[in-house]
Parts: C-alpha cells; structure tokens; sequence
C-alpha cells in the first residue's frame, strides 16, 4: 500500500513529466483489476458504484438505499483482495451522523485503503434541501472536517467540490487534490439528461481550480463528472482549462465502457447464421 507522500510524489512527477494524472471509480472487482491494468494512479470505491454496476443511477448513493459507509467497507473486502500496488481510495460519508469520524477513518487505513474520498457528498444538493442540511448540522463543513481528520492521519485525500468556498475549504484543510464536480456524468443508459455544456464546465472549472489555489498553490486539480464522459472531453478540458491536470472517471471508467462493450459483443452472437440447408441424421441415413 502506497503512503501518501509516495501517492503524492508519484502524481506531481507525472504532472512534472507533462503526463496527466488519471484515476477512475471501482464498483466492482473487476472494475479494479482493469483499472490496474490500464495503468491507472488510483480508484476510488463509492457506495454509487454498487448502484451503477447494479443497473441504477449513480444518484442512487445519494438516497437512503442503504448505510454508505458501510457498504463501502463491504466493497473494498471485494476490492482491496484483487489489486496489487494500485492505491484504492474509500469514498466517506462525512456527514454520517452515526460514525465517530477519527475513529472509523482509522479503521478505513487499517482495512488496507490509501485514502480517502468525499462521498456522499452534500455539494451536490442545492437550494432549500442545501439549505436544510447546512442549517441542521449534516452540511459541507462535516466532510471539510473528515478531510482534515484523514489528513492529519497521513491518508491521501481526494474531495470534490462544487462551488468556489467549497474548494477554498478543501484546499485548506490540506486535500491532496481537489475534484470540481459537474454533476452526474451524461451519457449512456441511465446518464444524466440535464447537464451543463462543456463550455459552461470549462469555465466552471477554471473558477473551482483558482479557488482552490488561492488557499493552496500545490494543490492538485483534476476534473469530473457532467459532460466530461469520454477521453475526448477529458482532453479538452485539460488542453483548454489551464492548471487542470488530470481528470477522474467512475461511470466513464466502468459503467459506459461496460454498456458499449457488452452491447456490441451480445449483438455480435445475433449476426450469427443458421445454415441454408440442414441435414437431419434420419434424412442422411
């Protein structure tokens, strides 16, 4: 297992090599074994990836379907077992009213994860549920809080965030790399349909990295999420959003590929052709 600063060192080299740092979301073992096999930095295991490796959206983590934190201590029993040196994040309910949150971080480092993630996370929520949340102690300040408590225990810290406090917060807090998240990833099945344009991502993302510098200057910043779906958007995010160095995939890494794959593999047996003419043995005889 890496430690942090070997995980941190490794991810600043590459970016020093002009080579962009990539991690991606394991919901599954598989999902991990491919992803060490690609060759990527790191995976993170959510609770949403039970739901979108199962057929559902990946907003299903945001909902009551289940103990977040306690499934994804299920998954990396699944996960961790199956990969050899590649560094698995958990994804941590920070605002989890029934964790004792140093302690449970503790237990996250000793199952054998490298760091940790945000999720759930309330910066996807807006409005007067936002607001609720925030007024009734369940608000984003509670994962600032886990971030840092992760932190000071030396795990590697992975956040997203949505707005430019948040991402001031984070960096502060000392997170290793900060997430601008642009909403549920579009595309496929049971991809988002309402999403911002990848212009109104870019510029999103620019504001989120400049928030987040201006608290830490080496903070590193990798994009997510909304119409960033494919290599070729991740592309032209990093080539066109300055200081972006990297982006991070969960139902880009698995869920599509997943979808595109199997489809054109199944269809593939559907071309298959019975012959013109069949001899029965009796007929042969």
């Amino acid at each position: 297992m890496s430690t942090r600063s070997e995980l941190v060192d490794r991810l600043r080299a590459k970016v020093a090599q002009g080579r962009p740092i990539i991690g991606g979301g394991a919901g599954t073992g598989l999902s991990a074994k491919c992803a060490e096999a690609a060759g990527l930095d790191f995976v993170v295991i959510y609770n949403s990836g039970r739901f979108r490796m199962a057929g559902r959206s990946s907003m299903a983590g945001l909902m009551p379907y289940g103990d977040a934190n306690a499934i994804v201590m299920e998954m990396g029993t699944e996960v961790l077992p199956v990969v050899r040196d590649l560094p698995v994040l958990a994804g941590v309910c920070g605002t989890d009213p029934f964790r004792l949150m140093p302690q449970f971080l503790r237990t996250v480092a000793e199952a054998g994860f490298s760091g940790v993630q945000n999720y759930p996370t309330v910066c996807l929520f807006d409005g007067i549920i936002r607001a609720n949340l925030e007024e009734t102690g369940l608000g984003f300040d509670k994962e600032v809080d886990m971030i840092a408590a992760a932190h000071a225990l030396d795990l590697f810290t992975c956040t997203y965030v949505a707005n430019p406090d948040e991402a001031a917060a984070m960096a502060e807090a000392g997170a290793d790399v900060v997430v601008p998240h642009m909403g549920l990833t579009t595309s496929g099945m049971i991809g988002a349909r309402t999403a911002l344009s990848l212009a109104e991502a870019k510029e999103k993302v620019a504001e989120l990295a400049a928030a987040a510098r201006a608290k830490n200057p080496d903070v590193l910043v990798v994009c997510h999420g909304g119409p960033i779906h494919s290599p070729t958007e991740a592309a032209e995010v990093i080539r066109d959003v300055p200081g972006v160095q990297g982006f991070l995939g969960a139902s880009s890494m698995e869920r599509l590929p997943t979808e595109v794959a199997m489809v054109d593999h199944m269809r593939s047996y559907l071309q298959i052709e019975l012959p013109s003419t069949t001899t029965t043995p009796t007929e042969a005889s």
